[in-house]
């Protein structure tokens, strides 16, 4: 191997070890020191690398995804708590209007000509 692919071969691994690092033929050439770009798949020398990059990238991708797939999951799950909530507090301001209503037809009978029967 020359020393420009060692290089290459390197980098990729200081990026597999970064957490949340992305993979690619750019991020490994920049990684190692070199344009973007340098890692052309139509050089047979960076078959090897090109290969080793894609495998390192397919792997690295998987958590990204199921890390989507939880977040839209959850956002599911606060819009039903959200419609949930909206529901709770319309009945409760319904049962509000109702014990309002309530105190006044009762303010009403016990202000009006009826008088309690026990004084008080």
């Amino acid at each position: 191997m020359t020393d420009a692919v060692t290089d290459y071969y390197a980098a990729l691994e200081r990026l597999k070890k970064r957490k949340g690092a992305r993979i690619n033929n750019d991020t490994v050439a920049l990684e190692a020191g070199r344009k973007k770009g340098s890692i052309k798949k139509s050089r047979p020398q960076f078959a090897e690398l090109i290969a080793a990059i894609d495998a390192a990238s397919s792997v690295v991708g998987r958590p990204k995804l199921e890390l989507t797939e939880r977040l839209n999951r959850v956002k599911g799950d606060a819009r039903d708590l959200q419609a949930q909530l909206d529901e709770s507090l319309a009945r409760e301001l319904s049962l509000l209007r109702q014990v309002f209503s309530l105190r006044k037809e009762l303010a009403a009978l016990r202000g009006g000509s009826v008088l309690p029967l026990l004084p008080r």
